[in-house]
């Protein structure tokens, strides 16, 4: 009997290696792709652990500049986080693996994929969503919608049985790894009263023990996107990894947050998005100095729904690229300079500078006249203004 072609998105970890083996026992040829998007040792860990378990066709590809420059920039253009907190490092990863691993399921003529995420969880959306958005008559399998090993407990036991080795943090908590963020969850976390253990945190580093003294530095930004750190030019993965690297000594990035998943339930997650965090903080600012009230104003309001839209898996939704187009076009105003101070967990503004910048010293100042500016039409102002209050 001739065995199926099917193409699971890998990551290493221990639902996608518990599922290697149940679709090889489903009589099922898998074939792994691995997306490396600085996920670091994880890489050769997971496919020298996908050879030991008789998979033939193994695909792992650099994608980490591609994910900085084709959505990680994209959406932090937005200054918009999800729920207030969550910088969306997860999700973004989501279409990009998906369109990546349609590619080789078409070059592989296999109309079978398969994904390691639960039936309570947001990616099994996004996942899926992305596969039928290449290829609408795809056959997706979700072995945790459909199978008997359907708890930790039982994978872990799955695990020794089967002789497949497994990374010990792993045992505790569920890992998800890029060059954006990490993210925790599941285990301990799922108990509210639980504090994190210091050594779950893999990026940052806790206040007590951070640099002792505050680091200075600049960011330059042109049409929204960071360009240069203390006016020196680096690739995207260069400017990702050293902002990473100042952030976390400085102890930049860590939340731990109770959101709403899409299907419909509350969970616990913890991140660290030092880089990430730092960049924020910093294109905000630079949008206070150089966009228009009305545009700030509908910037904020578009963002909100192009933050939800990509948490729900809508990335290749033609509304989400609508917004971005929206949201693209306002950053041609945002060019500058962002001077940060960053010391134990807190990030400070020093100073700030753009050509494009509505700031004006004369109009706003208690102590200039401004020719523009005459304080006493203000009262007209508030007169017309009141009609609607007092009538």
């Amino acid at each position: 009997m001739n065995k199926k072609k099917i193409v699971l998105a890998y990551s290493g970890g221990l639902d996608t290696s518990v599922i290697i083996k149940w679709l090889q026992e489903k009589n099922f040829e898998v074939i792994t792709f691995t997306a490396d998007i600085g996920q670091g040792e994880e890489i050769d860990f997971a496919k020298n652990k996908a050879k030991k378990m008789n998979v033939k066709r193994i695909y792992v590809k650099n994608l980490k500049n591609e994910f900085i420059k084709n959505y990680i920039f994209p959406y932090l253009r937005s200054s918009a986080e999800y729920e207030n907190f969550y910088l969306l490092g997860t999700a973004l990863s989501r279409p990009l693996i998906a369109k990546e691993l349609m590619k080789i399921s078409y070059y592989e003529k296999s109309n079978y994929v398969a994904h390691g995420s639960t039936g309570k969880g947001n990616d099994q959306i996004r996942f899926e969503i992305g596969f039928k958005y290449f290829n609408q008559n795809i056959n997706i399998i979700a072995p945790w919608r459909i199978w008997e090993i359907n708890t930790r407990d039982k994978l872990l036991n799955f695990c020794i049985k089967n002789n497949i080795n497994i990374n010990k943090k792993t045992k505790k908590f569920s890992i998800d790894k890029n060059i954006f963020h990490n993210s925790y969850e599941g285990g301990n976390l799922e108990n509210l009263f639980f504090e994190p253990e210091e050594n779950m945190w893999e990026n940052t580093v806790t206040n007590q023990i951070s640099i002792d003294y505050p680091i200075y530095f600049t960011l330059t930004f042109k049409n929204g996107d960071l360009i240069k750190i203390n006016n020196n030019f680096y690739n995207t993965e260069e400017l990702y990894l050293k902002l990473n690297k100042l952030g976390s000594i400085a102890g930049i990035g860590r939340i731990d947050i109770i959101e709403n998943r899409y299907i419909g339930v509350k969970s616990r997650g913890c991140y660290e998005s030092p880089g990430a965090t730092i960049i924020m903080f910093a294109r905000k600012h630079l949008e206070d100095l150089v966009l228009d009230k009305k545009i700030f104003d509908l910037k904020k309001k578009i963002s909100f729904d192009y933050s939800n839209l990509i948490y729900n898996g809508y990335w290749w939704s033609p509304e989400r690229i609508m917004l971005q187009n929206i949201i693209n076009y306002t950053q041609k105003y945002v060019n500058g300079v962002i001077k940060l101070k960053i010391y134990k967990g807190v990030i400070t503004i020093v100073n700030r500078y753009s050509n494009n910048s509505l700031y004006n010293l004369k109009n706003s100042s208690f102590n200039e006249i401004s020719e523009k500016f005459s304080q006493i039409d203000s009262s007209g102002f508030i007169n017309i203004n009141s009609l609607r209050i007092i009538n």
